[in-house]
């Protein structure tokens, strides 16, 4: 099984805490989409011959682009993989973007899964962030979508926001359960050097981002999702009625993907790509049929890191028994290592390091302590 991503690098405006690679112009827009058609074609080896279980319309905003252009890249991905009949096809969209007319456009293509950019359901936390919609266009855009028959809808929600306290979070993932939404994305805000945040920070313009504020909103978080029997399946994900992302779970069952537009990566387990971050030069170099993407081969120590950090996101854990089926010259280093993690980090468990409640917001710290060095 594989998935694809689409990255689609337009924004209609930035928003301050983006470090993702996109553009508010639409200039290079035609020649991008005439681009992404070419290296549909060129990268179908990147995938042999496994089946297409997903196709993820990330960005940037996807929901700008018409929704003629998305089905030529539907219809371009169909003639090229293999995708499965039943292959989940999800679309990210901002809620200014989603009208009536949208939606039904949308849903008349073969999207079947949209991922909506709400972020929050409180004015102060977007004017904060500069979201270019308001909670009325949030809420609308998900109720309408319903209303089209969009039922495997996913919601993203950023916490540990300057703005917000505790009862303003608590009444964003009230409102989650309310408008009867089946999958949550939910995130801390990072600054990220280079960031609009980033820089008003620096100049005093704006608070700084509270670890503690993010590690309280996150505990509210977990104790939301046990208490209204959400699974909190992946440390930044949440769903309901097993509706897991099925593209976003093959990324940390360590499944390929490959990744289709400028800044995109791509893995197949023994090796990773990444395309360049330059949506000229990536058009340019598609055009001419010049790779326009890094590639890395994996060593044996890279693999097995790889394992540990995407396994150790999610509820399911690291099988130890297939970590001695797959690394075992790595094994007694790792349950060497284990042993200095901090007993509260962990779930007890004989056959899976599962981490626990408090452990998961330290996930990645834990994962490199597990790390096998160079």
């Amino acid at each position: 099984m594989a998935g694809i991503y689409i990255h689609v690098p337009f924004c209609k405006q930035a928003c301050n805490y983006c470090n993702f690679y996109f553009s508010t112009s639409s200039y290079f827009l035609k020649d991008y989409l005439d681009a992404i058609l070419q290296e549909i074609s060129l990268q179908v080896d990147y995938v042999k011959e496994e089946k297409i279980e997903s196709i993820y319309f990330g960005g940037g905003t996807p929901s700008i682009l018409s929704s003629q252009s998305i089905l030529k890249i539907l219809d371009a991905i169909i003639q090229n993989y293999d995708v499965n009949s039943s292959v989940e096809i999800t679309l990210e969209g901002n809620p200014d973007d989603l009208s009536s007319d949208k939606l039904k456009d949308l849903k008349s293509i073969g999207v079947n899964r949209l991922s909506i950019g709400t972020q929050s359901f409180q004015e102060i936390d977007l004017v904060f962030m500069k979201r270019a919609h308001n909670v009325d266009q949030a809420i609308n855009s998900i109720e309408k979508a319903q209303q089209f028959g969009f039922q495997n809808l996913s919601l993203d929600l950023i916490y540990g926001v300057p703005t917000q306290t505790e009862k303003s979070w608590l009444a964003n993932l009230s409102m989650v359960n309310k408008l009867g939404v089946n999958h949550l994305s939910s995130y801390a805000l990072t600054v990220e050097e280079g960031t609009p945040l980033y820089h008003q920070i620096r100049k005093g313009k704006v608070g700084n981002v509270d670890d503690n504020l993010a590690s309280e909103h996150f505990k509210l978080l977990q104790n939301w999702s046990d208490k209204e029997n959400w699974q909190h399946y992946e440390i930044s994900n949440l769903c309901r009625d097993g509706n897991y992302s099925r593209h976003n779970t093959s990324y940390w069952k360590g499944r390929t993907y490959l990744g289709l537009g400028p800044a995109a990566h791509s893995f197949n387990g023994s090796s990773r790509q990444w395309n360049v971050s330059n949506l000229k030069i990536y058009i340019e170099g598609i055009s001419k049929g010049i790779e326009t993407y890094t590639k890395e081969e994996l060593s044996r120590k890279d693999q097995f890191n790889e394992f540990l950090m995407t396994g150790m996101r999610t509820q399911w854990g690291i099988s130890k028994a297939t970590l001695i089926e797959q690394f075992p010259e790595f094994y007694s280093n790792f349950e060497k290592h284990l042993k200095q993690v901090n007993p509260a980090w962990i779930d007890n468990s004989p056959e899976n390091l599962i981490l626990s409640n408090e452990g998961r917001f330290y996930a990645d710290g834990i994962a490199s302590s597990l790390f096998i060095e160079s």
